[in-house]
């Protein structure tokens, strides 16, 4: 009899278990697809918070054309009515007369005038008392000229050289 309940034992046994690994592996595809998807998830969430900062940087990109725009719009506004004031005094003063007109035309240079003597006179006056104060002049020198010394000096040419011969050529 031992014999027949080991046979017994092994045929349940062996059925028991066959049906357990049957089931195992039943639930190892499930398994995979499971894991499989969880991770399809997590990389769709990935991607959509990447498109979600990518229409964050567009909207800014897209705000940032729009002021630029505006701005441009802007400026071109300011300097149309800046030519329109200048072109209005100027049909203003060729019709009240010939000496009104040469002393509107001598307005301007005779501001250039005055304002780089007196640029002048400040710089001398800064230089002199620099050197009477004790300073090498050398170094007095070097800092009586910086950047925004040119830049008042350029303009000053631009405006009375280069935008005339512009002009007169009918570049500008």
């Amino acid at each position: 009899m031992e014999g027949a309940m080991g046979d017994v034992l092994g045929l349940v046994g062996g059925g028991v278990f066959g049906s357990l690994l049957g089931g195992i592996f039943r639930l190892v595809p499930e398994a995979v697809k499971f894991f499989d998807r969880r991770d399809e998830r997590r990389h769709e969430l990935a991607m959509f918070d990447r498109q979600c900062e990518l229409e964050k940087v567009r909207g800014s990109q897209k705000l940032a054309e729009i002021g630029t725009q505006h701005a441009a719009a802007a400026d071109a506004g300011v300097l149309d009515a800046f030519k329109l004031a200048i072109e209005q005094q100027t049909d203003m003063v060729k019709s009240a007369g010939g000496w009104v007109a040469a002393f509107s035309a001598s307005v301007r240079p005779m501001m250039t005038y005055y304002i780089l003597v007196l640029y002048g006179v400040v710089k001398t006056a800064a230089f002199v008392l620099a050197v009477r104060g004790g300073e090498p002049v050398l170094q007095v020198l070097a800092r009586a000229w910086n950047a925004e010394d040119m830049a008042l000096l350029c303009g000053v040419v631009n405006y009375w050289i280069l935008d005339r011969t512009l002009v007169k050529r009918g570049l500008a």
